[in-house]
């Protein structure tokens, strides 16, 4: 084997690759903490404590193993802070035959080791991350030749490719989705079980990273980080959930709460999207601990899990190879403002949105329904730019990646795509919230109000929403309702709302 370099990115710590299953003299892994990667929007401070705690975890694990690594650290004095010029230094200081990578998951850094490989006098290669269910091109081929990308057409053939709760040709228990099933409001009715969690110790990050001058934005209890960072906090994580959450995941997985900011959520997604833990070793895992109590965990708990490992995340990630880089691009009503000042702080009277990025600031993480029907929602109806709606969801979740992010972001909550991913905006009134949440209980404002004094914002901002993209809008199957109900409130209702919406733009930052 000629003298190879390879190189391992952050979110690319899969013991189970088959580039570890043999000690090679020949080999070296470089590992690097950089600037570039923590720079490029503002993160979480967990996030960059995170990503960091995990990799030196992860090179720890490869010098157990006998490989020989070598790591920068942020503060490293050989670290230059950029992928190309640090791999470009150390190959001119060493001699090597080859450069061997793992596809990245994100355009900019496929980009950069594309251009980087052109640089190069000496052999490259690109592998598989050997972590996802799909190849990058899957998803496209798929949908070759249709306008929008149905999620549960692909979803559907997943489950069949890879005889996934399927009796033959047909779903296990004769339904393909139990969605009816799991929307339903948290009120008590069952306990929640102690969030799990870990005590790792990462203050010596935590001042690397000030040291540095890294800007982030959130808290960090740097003595007690909570989140995996290895393979075996992982599958320790994904057990608890599987034992001690799954028996009412699905029935509680849209549901939000004020005094429960996890409700029964897994939050694996850190170390699902780090490789720590694979999408089929988590299938099992679900499919092992409902097979042995089925008394206890029902089919929809189930399939409501699977349905967003094999189905959701494996269909955005093959969205955004489908459709990047036009899709970062992308702003279908052209929304132009900037978000509020309190989406850094979390200081404002409307007790959704306050709990919601007050819990993201504090843990760096808030499950689907707090991004997409709160944060999300509130961001559509501000009219934001995509782009700083972007910006903000990548820096401040532990779990996000571009390619993950985006396609969650751009299309799904801010419809930039104008309807690649989603058949409709997802905008909802105070109607949802207080539906699926105890937010509107002691609120500032009446959730019943569309206008006047304490007129919930979000009440008002919904039908303007409407208003001022009727002509993109109307045409729109899913939501002709929205617009017949609109009409039928008459010219002075209509103006009375549509001036309380001005009102609240006018002074958003002030709700």
């Amino acid at each position: 084997m000629p003298k190879t370099l390879r190189l391992i990115l952050g979110d690319q710590l899969n013991q189970q690759h088959s580039w570890f299953k043999e000690k090679n003299s020949q080999v070296t892994y470089l590992m690097m903490e950089m600037l570039q990667e923590t720079d490029y929007v503002t993160h979480h401070i967990q996030k960059v404590a995170g990503f960091f705690a995990a990799m030196r975890a992860f090179k720890d694990w490869l010098r157990e193993e006998g490989h020989q690594i070598v790591y920068y650290k942020i503060d490293s004095e050989q670290n230059q802070q950029d992928l190309s010029k640090n791999i470009k230094a150390y190959l001119k200081e060493n001699e090597f035959d080859k450069l061997e990578y793992q596809l990245p998951d994100e355009y900019r850094l496929d980009q950069q080791l594309k251009d980087l490989r052109n640089e190069l006098n000496i052999e490259t290669e690109a592998f598989d991350t050997e972590h996802f269910l799909t190849q990058r091109n899957d998803v496209a081929e798929f949908f070759k030749g249709k306008k929008q990308y149905l999620m549960e057409n692909f979803y559907r053939m997943m489950r069949k490719k890879h005889d996934i709760m399927m009796e033959g040709d047909e779903p296990e228990g004769g339904k393909w989705n139990y969605d009816e099933e799991n929307r339903k409001k948290y009120k008590g009715e069952v306990p929640i079980p102690k969030a799990y969690s870990y005590k790792t110790d990462v203050s010596d990050i935590v001042s690397s990273i000030e040291k540095a001058g890294i800007k982030t934005i959130g808290s960090i209890d740097a003595e007690n980080f909570h989140w995996p960072i290895d393979r075996q906090q992982a599958q320790q994580f994904a057990r608890y959930f599987c034992k001690e959450l799954l028996p009412h995941f699905g029935r509680f997985q849209d549901a939000m709460h004020t005094e429960e900011k996890f409700l029964f959520h897994s939050r694996i997604s850190f170390a699902l999207n780090t490789k720590l833990i694979s999408p089929t070793e988590m299938v099992d895992y679900v499919l092992k601990y409902w097979h042995e109590d089925q008394d206890n965990i029902s089919i929809a708990q189930v399939e409501g899990y699977i349905r967003q490992i094999i189905g959701w995340r494996e269909f955005m990630r093959g969205i955004y190879w489908a459709k990047m880089p036009d899709y970062a691009e992308k702003n279908f009503f052209d929304h132009k403002r900037k978000l509020p000042e309190w989406y850094w702080t979390g200081d404002t009277k409307m007790k959704c949105l306050e709990k919601s990025i007050k819990q993201s600031l504090c843990d760096a993480y808030a499950h689907h329904i707090q991004r997409l029907m709160v944060t999300g929602n509130f961001a559509l109806l501000n009219l934001t730019d995509p782009a700083v709606v972007d910006e903000w969801y990548l820096g401040i979740y532990i779990d996000a990646i571009e390619w993950v992010e985006i396609t969650n972001t751009r299309g799904m909550s801010q419809f930039a795509d104008g309807g690649i991913i989603g058949t409709k905006p997802y905008v909802a009134s105070a109607n949802y919230m207080n539906k699926m949440s105890n937010y509107c209980s002691n609120c500032h404002y009446s959730k019943t109000k569309k206008y006047g004094d304490k007129a919930c914002p979000f009440n008002s901002l919904y039908w303007n929403f409407y208003h001022v993209h009727e002509d993109k809008l109307k045409g729109n199957q899913r939501i002709s309702m929205m617009y017949r109900t609109w009409e039928k409130k008459g010219k002075e209702e209509q103006q009375k709302i549509l001036k309380q919406a001005e009102t609240y733009l006018d002074k958003v930052d002030e709700l």
